[in-house]
This record gives C-alpha cells, structure tokens and sequence, in this order.
C-alpha cells in the first residue's frame, strides 16, 4: 500500500467515527425528547422517570466529549499528514474552519432586539 491509500482508508474511518458520534447524539436526544413527551401524553408527574433522563441527559454530555476527543485527533492527524509529504492533498469538505478559530465559539448572552 501506497501513503495516499493508507491515508484514505484512515480518513474515510475517521470520517465514520464522526459521523457515528454525532448520529449517537442526535439519537440520544431524540430518546430524551420521547421520553419527556410520553410522560406528558400519559399525564405523569414530571418526576416519574427524572433519574432515567438525567442519565442520558448525562450519556448525552459524554458522548459530547467524545466527539470533542475525536475532533482533535482529526486536527493532530492533519499534522501527521503534513508530517508524510500529503499536506497538499484535500480529502473530504474543502470548507473546514482555519486552526485558529475557536471550537466553542462565545455566544452571546442576555436578550437581544429582533429584526
């Protein structure tokens, strides 16, 4: 195997674990959300079943780390492609944020007018 068919195969499961990750999360909040709406639509108190979501309210905050820890391995892996000679080769969105822009980006706080 040549370096850009191992890097293909590293990106393209990369890729896969992303997209597992946030497809977990996407599930996982689907789940609360059907949780909380079938205790509504049988008329239960709030707190039948509050131990159940905090948990997965909690997985769900895992699961964000995770994908946190994923994303910087992507950013360490650009390094090593850069390390191998394949700096120049795109693979994957070519619209990607620079290195220098924050990963949690300050939102702003407080009420603001609407347009």
């Amino acid at each position: 195997m040549d370096k850009m068919e191992v890097m293909r195969t590293v990106v393209e499961d990369l890729y896969a674990t992303e997209r597992s990750i946030d497809d977990a999360i996407a599930q996982s909040t689907d789940f609360i959300a059907t949780m909380i709406q079938s205790r509504r639509d049988v008329n239960l108190s709030a707190v039948v079943g509050a131990e159940a979501q905090a948990k997965m309210i909690e997985a769900v905050a895992a699961l964000g780390e995770a994908r946190s820890a994923v994303v910087a391995a992507h950013a360490d892996l650009a390094k090593v492609q850069r390390q191998v000679g394949l700096g120049h080769v795109a693979t994957g969105p070519v619209d990607k944020p620079e290195e220098d822009v924050p990963m949690h980006p300050q939102r702003p706080r407080g009420l603001r007018a609407a347009s």
